[in-house]
């Protein structure tokens, strides 16, 4: 029998991502079902799901970069990694509460995962939490984060204790929700967002006693009260926490006092890089123009979400609080407090592609594309590649991620578009240079099979560099580097080592030209000036007479400089 562990260290964190995901992959319908409030748009069980598969992935992430030691990350890195990946990645209310939660947890955990300390941060989570909502509200994931809270403030000094308490409180609570939240007693559901908090939690209970947690009575393992109003109630059991429901062959579920459409028409959410002081003056702004407030975050990036009728004011506050950013803005079409979501007549074909910078974002938004930008340390879950696939509305699309560590990330959402019956083809390119010169012979008027393998093979004839900064001394394929040269990426391996961009663009455009071209393509980052691209197209035409060179800004990037050669 494996020895149980003691401590919730960055094995055990890792263990708990994986299986909350599978937790909510095997329950996010369900959720989905019962999602009545604040808003019956049911998508609190996707949400959930995609916040824990950012979570999920950034802690993979943390592990790959220790593949070649001998020894695991340390706790700190793991649930950092946790906490930042749950907070770039949120979605909805119930996920951006559960993305405070995480963080919560975290500041204290970083320090040490014993008994004593699960504690403390399932406190701290809490309290978070509730900070964060402009106006809290019992019977949510709020009172269920509470409740597990102080049913974990024993004298119990084994850590299996510890969660076995709190999700038992967990539990409990949830059972009781519809008795505090009026939408959900007459819908004859517990509450959505506490559902899946649960989930997460029964995954913990998992990860740290190696068995996934029998509800016993204090879980509540009778069905929720008939609806006054005359609703129906299913009771669907799950591990003995009733869910409700609308009966089998029934519409959806009607609360017409409290879903009556009457609420804002808009949900905002964007990422938010700003001083940390700004932010009660833009809580402020927001509490006044919606409800369903929610900012988290912390250390100068901030996750915001509010429901508002006033979209574009909403975005405004932002900017003016700092620069927001992977901006979201659904529509609440409702009908009986239901979303019902018109949308035209789909499109034949659309092209999704990842773009590292804002400046190439507006480039292949220009060309048709409908684009996800994936910020230096922020890749794009598969969740939010899906969503792009959606928001392109079209019944074939074709997909470039543009980074070859997003292959089985993008492979994932193409899947999962599938089986929605959107025809997906992935062409893998491996930077942004190859998807600009699969996008620019993209024809949508001719067959889908021809337009993806005209694409596929205009990307596999570009050759693609960049230009990198070096962190700290290592080998590379061309020596030893020291902390601050200017690295040259052919290929995705570093060719070579130099002092400075201009000197070090030269030599890796010579090496990339030497084996024939007839384009050049050049894209800055954010603060290369443009005197770098003049010398560089003159060098170009100096040494190369039958070359062409087109440059492009691309924003804020990772690298310096990326080349492409075709």
């Amino acid at each position: 029998m494996p020895q149980l562990p003691d401590d919730l260290d960055a094995v055990v964190v890792r263990t708990w991502c994986s299986l909350a995901l599978e937790a909510l992959g095997r329950e996010r319908a369900e959720i989905d079902v019962i999602n009545v409030y604040p808003i019956a748009d049911g998508d609190t069980g996707t949400n959930l799901y995609l916040t824990v598969e950012s979570a999920a992935a950034a802690v993979e992430a943390v592990f790959a970069a220790h593949e070649t030691g001998a020894t695991a990350p340390a706790t700190a890195d793991a649930v950092r990694a946790m906490a930042h990946g749950a907070l770039i990645g949120a979605r909805g209310n119930s996920g951006t509460i559960l993305a405070q939660l995480l963080r919560g947890m975290a500041g204290v955990l970083a320090d040490g995962g014993d008994a004593a300390r699960l504690r403390l941060a399932l406190t701290r989570a809490a309290a978070a939490a509730r900070q964060a909502v402009a106006h809290p509200v019992e019977g949510t994931v709020l009172t269920v984060a509470t409740a597990a809270a102080e049913a974990a403030q024993g004298d119990e000094r084994e850590l299996r204790a510890v969660v076995s308490a709190a999700y038992e409180g967990a539990c409990a609570a949830l059972a009781k929700t519809p008795e505090q939240l009026a939408v959900l007693g007459r819908a004859g559901v517990v509450d959505a967002g506490g559902r899946g908090l649960v989930a997460v939690l029964g995954a913990l209970v998992e990860a740290v006693t190696g068995q996934a947690p029998v509800r016993g009575p204090r879980a509540g393992s009778g069905k929720v009260a008939a609806p006054v109003d005359g609703g129906s109630v299913v009771g669907l059991p799950v591990g003995g926490v009733p869910v409700g429901g609308p009966a089998v062959g029934e519409g959806p579920l009607d609360c017409p006092e409290d879903l009556d459409g009457g609420g804002p028409a808009f949900e905002v959410i964007y990422l938010l890089e700003a001083r940390d002081e700004r932010v009660d003056r833009l809580r402020t702004r927001l509490d006044a123009l919606g409800d369903s407030l929610v900012v988290v975050g912390g250390d100068g990036l901030w996750h915001v979400h509010v429901h508002v009728d006033d979209a574009g004011a909403a975005v405004e506050a932002g900017v003016e609080a700092g620069r927001p950013y992977r901006i979201r803005i659904t529509h609440f079409a409702t009908e009986s407090g239901h979303d019902v979501r018109v949308q035209a007549e789909p499109a034949q074909r659309a092209v999704v592609v990842v773009v590292p910078g804002d400046g190439l974002a507006g480039l292949c938004t220009e060309a048709g594309a409908t684009t996800v930008i994936a910020r230096p340390g922020e890749p794009p879950a598969s969740g939010e590649l899906v969503d792009a696939i959606r928001r392109a509305h079209a019944r074939e699309v074709v997909l470039l991620p543009n980074d070859a560590a997003l292959r089985h990330t993008a492979a994932a959402a193409a899947e999962q578009a599938r089986t929605e019956g959107v025809r997906v083809a992935l062409v893998p390119t491996r930077a942004a240079v190859q998807g600009i010169a699969a996008l620019a012979v993209h024809e949508p008027d001719r067959g889908f099979d021809e337009d993806v393998v005209a694409m596929t093979a205009a990307a596999g004839a570009t050759r693609y560099a960049e230009l990198a900064v070096a962190e700290r001394q290592s080998w590379t394929m061309a020596g030893i580097c020291q902390a601050g040269d200017i690295l040259g990426l052919i290929d995705g391996d570093v060719a070579v080592i130099g002092a400075d961009v201009q000197a070090t663009a030269r030599t890796v455009l010579d090496r990339m030209l030497a084996a024939g071209g007839e384009l050049v393509t050049l894209v800055l980052g954010e603060g290369v000036p443009d005197g770098l691209a003049e010398a560089l197209e003159e060098h170009v035409r100096g040494g190369h007479l039958a070359v062409d060179t087109v440059v492009y800004r691309g924003g804020h990037q990772r690298a310096p400089l990326l080349i492409g050669v075709e």
